[in-house]
């Protein structure tokens, strides 16, 4: 038996999504014969050709025929305008951002060879504010890093081309988002997938015929990760269905994990046959031996699939069969990356900012310290699904058996730990592991700003190889921090971070507003508090949520505690997650947020520390309360308490 597992567009465009290569290790760990592939990557570059240009500029003289120059988007008029020279620089360019032709940086940074179209504006944004910004960033020797800035403006804009006028469901990491993120309906999706084909979904269509050509799979596994990608899986799963309607298709993913566990509308299965949710190795065993003829269907796990009542009518079907536990963290195997294109992803610079741009720069090999979050407390995440509640860790010595195997395998020692929130504990042990054996790698991950990660703890991490670190600060307010739950005061995330900073390794806050009972006066403190984190150093990247309440979060599961009214919600059939409500609290969260994100913007890139926080926004708003020195000071108590 072939399984063949697929990842569809779009993800990261630098490394592939782990999902497939974790599955793919498990597999054959079990005795399957498991292949994968990355249709994601593969898409954009085959848009990314001189002949994908030549196809994009058609659609866009037919679907623009009747407007005049000055009513054409930005990106199209430069497109069509300066189209030869797009299609000169479009593959050497792809060729650079792949690492293949590293001397063409010279030519990119001359500002001659590369058409620049409306995404190069943000350079002369930054000049205005702080002078020339790409000789401050990258000074005389940072050829190649500066290159890759340009050229990956150069992208963006032609990607803007294609969600403008080529394909208006195409954007690089969020295919068709909108189609699917929390619809209650499935008809937006099937009405989408009945209608003729796109531009992009033609070229996915031979893709997955290529795919089904070579490895002759028996059958065939989806990944959904995010919303984006709900619509590239079922186009797939319909080629499939057209090309071979015998092979069986099972669909799983983070989307489906949170946003599926009320699906109803047995149209779904037109296109798949089984849909898995939570960790996929025990519903996937399970499934593989019932086509083995070895199992029951009653007795799969976690598992949708279409059944009919005592009138014939279909109906869809959800089998939980609680009497098989998951597989350990012991027992899941390294994942494996053989089948995916590693010498094809790009890396990207999209933005003038270290820590930011680690998430579209480099090859990491993924893995995972301990599945689940060992905080789970957290008011506003999904404390009540699988992927946050259910805790368990490997060990140290078996997660850098791993990480020599995916060393061996890949030749890279770039690591990405994707955990909800790393353990203090397992990071320890890890580090002291990875010096005592001598295993040299760079590595990143998520984790709780706990106290626990005391300034010797950062060296520690330091100097096993950790180069950056992600964490929630979320309102930066002690008020709403308690009322969310989560275990830190604004204080402690000042000195958890400058530990993290002092001892080289870059940080990245993550910052929310819109919270529950926020109000005007608590979301200028809390930039406030941002403004003076970053100018002393603290964090280096961070990026502003809207918050949104989710109907597995304590907050979506009794909103009363939280001052807020849900808004009602037609009957889900599809998808549901975020869920509407009324705060009487009354604040004009979007302005405020256009003018958190602007700050925000400008303090990554080093500039505007100095400005009043009024200048960001549209409107007057209130004065801070907070003290100017409020976080030196919070370093002078971490000297007294030391």
């Amino acid at each position: 038996m072939t399984v063949l597992l697929m990842t569809p567009p779009m993800t990261q465009l630098n490394t592939p999504y782990p999902a497939t290569a974790y599955l793919t290790g498990f597999l054959r760990s079990q005795g399957y014969e498991a292949v994968q592939r990355d249709p994601a990557i593969e898409l954009f570059l085959e848009m990314m050709t001189q002949q994908g240009l030549d196809i994009m500029r058609q659609h866009v003289e037919d679907n623009f025929e009747a407007f005049e120059d000055d009513e054409l988007p930005d990106a199209v008029f430069a497109f069509l305008a300066e189209f030869d020279r797009y299609r000169l620089c479009v593959e050497p360019v792809i060729r650079f951002l792949q690492g293949k032709d590293p001397s063409l940086a010279m030519r990119i940074n001359s500002r001659r060879f590369l058409p620049e179209g409306p995404a190069f504006d943000a350079i002369e944004q930054m000049e205005a504010v702080s002078g020339d910004v790409l000789k401050s960033a990258f000074g005389d020797l940072g050829v190649q890093d500066k290159a890759k800035y340009l050229a990956t403006l150069f992208i963006n804009d032609l990607s803007a081309v294609i969600t403008q006028g080529v394909d208006p469901y195409f954007e690089v990491s969020r295919y068709g988002e909108r189609l699917a993120a929390a619809n209650p309906s499935f008809d937006d999706l099937y009405n989408t997938l009945m209608s003729e084909s796109t531009f992009s979904s033609e070229i996915l269509e031979q893709l997955v015929e290529v795919y089904l050509e070579e490895t002759q799979p028996s059958v065939v596994a989806l990944t959904v990760p995010f919303p984006g990608n709900m619509l590239g899986a079922l186009r797939i799963a319909q080629t499939c269905k057209d090309i071979a309607p015998d092979i069986p298709i099972v669909m799983g993913g983070g989307f489906v994990n949170t946003e599926l566990r009320a699906l109803k509308d047995p149209r779904v299965f037109e296109f798949v046959d089984f849909i898995c949710v939570d960790d996929g190795e025990r519903p996937f065993m399970t499934l593989l031996e019932y086509f083995d003829g070895k199992r029951e269907v009653e007795e799969l796990v976690r598992t949708y699939f279409l059944a009919e009542d005592q009138d014939g009518e279909p109906f869809v079907y959800f089998n939980d069969n609680k009497a098989l536990h998951d597989i350990p963290q012991t027992e899941v195997g390294a994942p494996v990356y053989d089948g995916l294109p590693l010498d094809d992803y790009l890396a990207l610079c999209e933005m003038l900012n270290p820590m930011h741009r680690i998430w579209s720069d480099g090859r990491w090999n993924k893995l995972t310290i301990a599945h689940g979050c060992y905080w789970r407390k957290c008011s506003f995440c999904d404390v009540t699904l699988d992927y946050i509640d259910r805790y368990d860790a490997a060990g140290a010595d078996i997660l850098i058996d791993r990480i020599e195997q995916l060393i061996e395998e890949t030749g890279q020692t770039g690591f990405h730990f994707v955990d909800e929130a790393a353990p203090p504990k397992a990071l320890f042990a890890l580090a002291k592991r990875l010096i005592e054996r001598g295993v040299v790698i760079s590595w990143w991950g998520n984790i709780r700003f706990e106290k626990t990660f005391s300034p010797e703890k950062c060296q520690l991490l330091a100097d096993s190889g950790c180069i950056a670190v992600s964490g929630g600060l979320e309102v930066a307010s002690d008020r709403l921090l308690k009322l969310m739950k989560k275990g830190v005061s604004v204080e402690q995330v000042a000195r958890v971070t400058k530990g993290f900073s002092d001892a080289g390794i870059l940080v990245h806050a993550y910052l929310m507003y819109g919270f529950p009972t926020q109000t005007e006066q608590e979301s200028i403190d809390a930039l406030e508090m941002v403004r003076q984190m970053m100018s002393l150093g603290c964090f280096q990247s961070a990026y502003w949520h809207r918050f949104a309440a989710t109907i597995h979060s304590p907050i979506g599961i009794n909103p009363d505690e939280y001052g807020i009214t849900l808004a009602e919600r037609p009957e889900t059939l599809f998808a549901e997650n975020d869920v509407d409500f009324f705060d009487p609290t009354d604040v004009d969260h979007d302005m405020l947020g256009d003018g958190l994100r602007k700050a925000l913007y400008n303090y990554m890139h080093g500039v505007g520390f100095d400005q009043p926080l009024s200048f960001w926004f549209a409107q007057p708003v209130a004065h801070t309360s907070v003290k100017h020195d409020f976080i030196s000071k919070a370093f002078s108590n971490l000297i007294a308490i030391d």
